[in-house]
Order: structure tokens, then sequence, then C-alpha cells
């Protein structure tokens, strides 16, 4: 399996270096990609037509991104994967992190995200968000930053998060009223 994990994250970062436009595209999408995506979700709160479930789907996303994130907390005290620029596999065109592989916490961010927006019913956004995830995700593989498995089980834990946060965030509980009510 780590065979064609590795084939296929070389595969993608053999891309990098050969278009600077396109190099440039992808340092941009991995460096500034999460917190434009963060940008786009908080910034419809404020939206005129910002309804009681817009809103409280905007607050399940930020629970999916939280516990996402903190899903990946708990991984990385079990699992510490070197990146694959360390192992000799890929070519770094940013600076080198200096945590752990797997799993990426972008992928986890952006997939947590669009799969929060998918779940609940708001599919042209969701698909808006999934599309930049792909990207985003893709961007760190390129770049030589993570492996394809990374990205794969980044994407894993934010949709986890996600379905969790759809199952215990329940539309008009209390904690809902309250946060959906905030200015």
């Amino acid at each position: 399996m780590y065979e064609l994990d590795a084939a296929i994250t070389h595969a993608i970062n053999s891309l990098a270096g050969a278009s600077a436009a396109v190099d440039f595209l992808m340092i941009w999408a991995s460096a500034i990609g999460v917190p434009l995506l963060v940008l786009a979700v908080a910034g419809q709160w404020w939206q005129r037509n910002a309804r009681t479930q817009t809103r409280h789907v905007l607050i399940a996303t930020g629970f999916s991104f939280l516990a996402g994130l903190a899903l990946n907390q708990l991984i990385l005290l079990f699992v510490h994967r070197m990146r694959p620029y360390d192992a000799g596999l890929t070519h770094l065109i940013v600076a080198p992190s200096m945590d752990f592989s797997f799993p990426s916490d972008h992928a986890t961010a952006v997939f947590a995200i669009a799969a929060a927006f998918l779940l609940h019913g708001f599919h042209r956004r969701g698909l808006v968000f999934l599309a930049a995830a792909l990207l985003i995700a893709f961007s760190r593989v390129y770049i030589g930053t993570h492996y394809f498995s990374d990205v794969l089980g980044g994407a894993a834990t934010g949709v986890i998060a996600a379905i969790l946060v759809r199952i215990l965030y329940r539309e008009g509980s209390k904690l809902d009223r309250l946060l959906t009510s905030i200015w």
C-alpha cells in the first residue's frame, strides 16, 4: 500500500516546477486557502438573508472544523509519520513544516467545511466548498509537504467530524437558539 501512496504522491509532486504560474497557484492555495474558506463561511453570518437555518449551518460548520482538528490531535498522539520530503520522496517548494505529516490539518479543515454544508442540505455552497477543498488538498501534495494518503486521512477526519456534529448539534435546540441569535 505504501508503494501506491508513494507513487501517487511522487506523480503529483513531480508536476511542481513545470510552470511558474501553476506553482504560484498551488503555493497560494496551500498558504491561504484555509483562511479564505473560513472567511467565506464567517462572512455569511451577516448576509441580509441569513436566516436562523443558515446561521445553524454556519455554527455547525465551525464546530465541524474544530472537531476535525481536535480529532487530528488525538491521531497525532499515536501516529508520527515523517513528511515525504524528509523521506526523500518529494521536492519541497515551500518552507518545511516541523510537525508530523498524517493527517493533513489543511485537508481536515476544508473537507469539514464542505461536508458540513453538504450534510445540512446547502448543496450549491457545499459543492463550491468541495471544489476548493479538492484544490487545497491537491496543493498540499503538489508542493511536497504531504503524502496523498495524508490528505485522504485529513478529508476523512473532516467528514467524520461533520457527521458527528450533524448528529449531536441539533437545529432548534436551546444551545442552537442561543448561538443563532447572536448579533
